[in-house]
């Protein structure tokens, strides 16, 4: 079945182009660069892994439930229609919300990918063009992770939201090579990892646990590295410049807060538009996850030195003012380690598996000697 038969509404042209601008940079100065970053990069070639072969695809995942969605998290629960479902239906949704979430995952790899490339090509720096050249294939590594995910155990996709895409549109247009960090690495990627980070630590499901955990752990280095980029650069420019990328930041902030909520998966069970916004808007668990969803993006907003009084209003407006003092070294360093707890505790498992096959062998070696 091909991946256009899978999603759960027409996604339109399989393909969408975005006209590139800007130029691309060559770097003849092949000595060394900052020292931070190479270590970066040293360390992305280090963690490289396959996805085939780090993540044991043989566990089973409950289409219906693959991410062992609590009731109170469906913007429908405690309404009319809720009353109104079956187990059936009940079991659907659950499936289409995966799917949903996913799918929003799934493309924001693809459009991660391709800022990464564009990085590389646009940074004037050969120290952040070696970097983004790793962070290019763990892109794509996710991309093939989330892709094989909805594909083999979810059976469903869904097409971009329009307003993920509308975001990601504005970061490839623009022609300023530090746009492509801005708008992926900072808001995209950290939006995506605070979401990431709620199901995993929130799914009992070992699949998609391991899934999330491994790619978070990529992303770690991937944050790091547009902190340390945008921090130098941010520090040369001008007033007036500094304040022009914080209204790229309002304006994306706002936009993903209010527009990347599900609706159209309630639309797709017959909701009007109108009822399904108004019913994800009343839900208390989006307001919490809402909040959440910003844990990364504004302490790392503040760091690289975008910290204008019209973004600070903003972010009270918003209610996530206070996050701007959480310690992303410290959110970054948890993830590297919660992946290797799962790797540990994986191996250990297969060692203890390994070793009851040897003993297992050895006594009916033993048995069949005696007989």
């Amino acid at each position: 079945m091909t991946t256009h038969e899978l999603y759960a509404q027409n996604p339109g042209d399989g393909q969408w182009q975005v006209p590139a601008s800007g130029a691309a940079r060559f770097n003849w100065d092949y000595d060394d660069g900052r020292d931070r970053l190479l270590a970066l990069y040293q360390k992305g070639k280090d963690k490289q892994w396959d996805g085939a072969k780090r993540i044991d695809w043989d566990l089973e995942v409950d289409p219906y439930d693959p991410l062992g969605t609590p009731d109170e998290s469906m913007a429908l629960y405690g309404t009319r229609y809720w009353d109104r479902m079956t187990e059936r239906d009940r079991s659907e949704l659950r499936r289409h919300y995966a799917s949903w979430q996913f799918s929003q995952f799934l493309h924001g790899e693809q459009g991660a990918m391709i800022c990464a490339a564009r990085i590389v090509e646009s940074v004037p720096d050969l120290d952040a063009k070696f970097y983004s050249a790793t962070q290019t294939m763990d892109e794509a590594r996710h991309a093939e992770i989330y892709g094989r995910f909805l594909h083999e155990k979810v059976g469903m996709l869904y097409p971009i939201n329009d307003n993920l895409q509308a975001l990601l549109g504005d970061t490839l247009r623009d022609s300023r090579w530090d746009m492509p960090y801005l708008g992926m690495q900072v808001l995209i990627e950290g939006l995506a990892l605070a979401a990431f980070g709620m199901i995993r630590d929130t799914t009992d499901k070992p699949l998609p646990q391991q899934i999330l955990a491994y790619v978070m752990q990529d992303e770690a280095r991937h944050v790091a590295f547009g902190r340390m980029a945008l921090r130098d650069y941010y520090r040369q420019l001008s007033d007036a410049e500094l304040r022009e990328r914080e209204e790229f930041v309002i304006e994306g902030c706002y936009l993903m807060r209010d527009r990347l909520r599900g609706t159209e998966v309630l639309e797709n069970f017959g909701i009007p538009a109108q009822e399904a916004a108004e019913f994800t808007e009343q839900s208390e668990f989006l307001h919490l996850f809402r909040k959440l969803l910003f844990s990364r993006i504004v302490p790392c907003v503040k760091d690289i030195g975008l910290w204008g009084e019209r973004l600070q209003r903003a972010y009270l407006d918003m209610g996530v003012f206070d996050l701007g003092d959480s310690s992303l070294d410290l959110l970054m360093a948890q993830d590297e380690e919660l992946a290797d707890r799962l790797d540990a505790q994986r191996f250990a498992a297969e060692e203890e598996a390994r070793a009851a096959e040897v003993t297992d062998a050895i006594a009916a070696g033993a048995t069949a000697a005696d007989g």
